[in-house]
């Protein structure tokens, strides 16, 4: 898991390229909360892609183990 100093790195790191984001949205036409909806929508449907990729990990690395327990 990321620890605080870490998670902070890696927003500053996305800071410049998310703030160029949204404004190119807004530039585009686009308004405000709609960019907002957008990019939560974004961001919450990444969230489920990470998180389901880490749970069929954890269960492979599950089933690895118990498979070599059993041998």
């Amino acid at each position: 898991m990321a620890d605080g100093k870490t998670s902070e790195t890696c927003r500053e790191s996305l800071s410049e390229p998310f703030g160029a984001l949204i404004e190119k949205a807004i530039s585009l036409g686009w308004p405000e909360y709609e960019v907002a909806l957008a990019l939560t929508e974004l961001a919450e449907a990444y969230v489920v892609k990470v998180s389901a990729r880490i749970i069929i990990e954890g269960s492979l690395q599950s089933q690895r183990v118990s498979e070599r327990l059993k041998n």
